[in-house]
């Protein structure tokens, strides 16, 4: 799906996220190549702009509908393995977000041409569902989220839009005769249809397509996804999932309450932090438990939302070790309205991991194992395995939006506030993550450090 490209506006929190798998050659195998039954592809090719050769390969199978009884199964699978993978990326000190939502798209690509212990292995990132429930489950669930972006009202009946784009992209070697029911699904399953470029005869051609493509559709904020060395001339294969947000707070932080506040980093010490406030305190959701407390935060339309929680101090580390244990549903419960005056930072930061090692922590293995690695239904031309996951993520959150939107946060401040609102100061490290409100989606996963440890 080709990304929209929505009006610039301040105030808008603007995520976006890309994972990219590279798949390599290992052994060649004996005995195998046309005769396989795969799709090969070869003929002509048009020049992407900078003179980037690419073959578009159009899929001609029409997108499935989705399995919508699935979607449940297939979001608790995104808490568990994204909490867990908060967990193993947490352990180093500094801000840190994911896309729980992105990884496990770009990993279920690669599951569909994975066979034997290699799938076993994947499939168990997702708490034991099979190949055929998973990408019916994806599939609905996408088509939801992607059903938020458009305009949308403010609670006060101001319109402005909210832009929610995925994108999958598959660039394999030109030549392969990579297996057609692989192909297929892909298509039909995740909108996904693969372009051809020259790996083996001109690999830095072809990593150029790849950022090229991954460029346009984070809106340059993340240009490379490849860097210098991630792939080779080995190279065969890689799978790319791109996640954009930009979403106008349903209630705008009043930029004139801006002032300058202590933060206090994980270590002790303080930092000024511009601290964005409520222009009066606003009815939202506020839930508390053993060590943490949490508000919900609704963007405009109130479809989507970013929860902020606040471990009390010195309990950053147990919020997070239970989050990384499959806990993440409690932080994402509802709680009670109430009108809390919310006092939080605003940040700008951008992330990035490879993931191999995390994944080999729980318990992906053989795909990453040039000898026990089997995607065999991706094709049967060469021995392939996965060779790196790369995972990137770009964050920006700030308290003004549009002119427009700024008038309404006067006109929102001038209803009437309760005498004594709850406080929630966010003054120390925190976690966000910004869900769907329907499902509870980890689209975004996060923790904050130091608000002005940015790019």
């Amino acid at each position: 799906m080709r990304p929209r490209h929505p009006i610039d506006r301040r105030g808008a929190l603007r995520l976006l996220t890309l994972s990219a798998l590279a798949v390599t050659a290992a052994a060649p195998l004996a005995a195998c190549g046309s005769e396989s039954g795969g799709a090969r592809h070869e003929g002509s090719y048009e020049p992407m702009p900078g003179g980037v050769d690419v073959e578009p390969v159009a899929a001609d199978v029409p997108r499935a509908d989705g399995d919508a009884d699935a979607v449940s199964d297939v979001v608790a699978a995104l808490r568990s393995t994204g909490g867990a993978l908060l967990g193993l990326l947490g352990e180093q000190p500094g801000n840190l977000a994911i896309s729980p939502y992105s990884v496990l798209v770009a990993l279920a690509l690669t599951l569909n041409g994975a066979r034997g212990a290699t799938l076993e292995q994947l499939l168990g990132l997702y708490d034991g569902l099979d190949v055929g429930r998973l990408n019916g489950g994806l599939n609905a669930l996408t088509a939801e989220v992607e059903g938020q972006t458009g305009e949308v009202e403010k609670a006060d009946g101001t319109p402005t839009e909210l832009v929610l784009d995925a994108a999958n992209g598959l660039f394999g070697q030109r030549g392969t005769a990579w297996e057609q029911a692989f192909l297929d699904v892909l298509a039909a399953q995740y909108g996904a249809a693969l372009q051809t470029v020259d790996w083996a005869g001109d690999t830095e051609a072809a990593r150029q397509a790849v950022n090229a493509w991954t460029a346009e559709r984070t809106r340059d904020k993340i240009p490379e996804i490849l860097p210098a060395g991630a792939v080779d001339a080995l190279t065969r294969l890689v799978l790319v999932n791109t996640l954009y947000l930009e979403a106008p707070w349903e209630r705008p932080f009043s930029a004139g309450l801006t002032e300058d506040a202590d933060f206090t980093r994980p270590d002790g010490s303080t930092v000024g932090v511009p601290m964005m406030r409520s222009a009066e305190p606003v009815d939202v959701a506020w839930s508390r438990g053993e060590g943490w407390q949490a508000v919900r935060l609704p963007y405009a339309g109130g479809t989507t939302a970013m929860t902020v929680v606040l471990p009390d101090a010195g309990r950053l580390a147990d919020v997070q070790a239970d989050v990384a244990a499959g806990g993440l549903t409690r932080y994402l419960e509802a709680g009670t309205t109430e009108p809390v005056d919310v006092r939080m930072p605003s940040f700008t930061f951008r992330t990035g991991a490879g993931l191999v090692e995390p994944l080999r922590r729980l318990g992906v293995t053989d795909a990453f194992d040039e000898g026990r690695a089997d995607l065999t239904g991706m094709t049967t031309e060469e021995r392939l395995f996965v060779s790196g996951v790369l995972h990137q993520v770009f964050v920006a959150v700030d308290e003004e939006g549009t002119e427009a939107a700024a008038a309404t946060a006067v006109a929102v401040g001038a209803t009437s506030a309760p005498a004594a609102p709850r406080p929630f100061t966010v003054d120390r490290p925190f976690l966000f993550v910004v869900h769907d409100v329907e499902h509870g989606t980890p689209l975004f996963l996060g923790r904050v450090d130091d608000p002005t440890a940015g790019e």
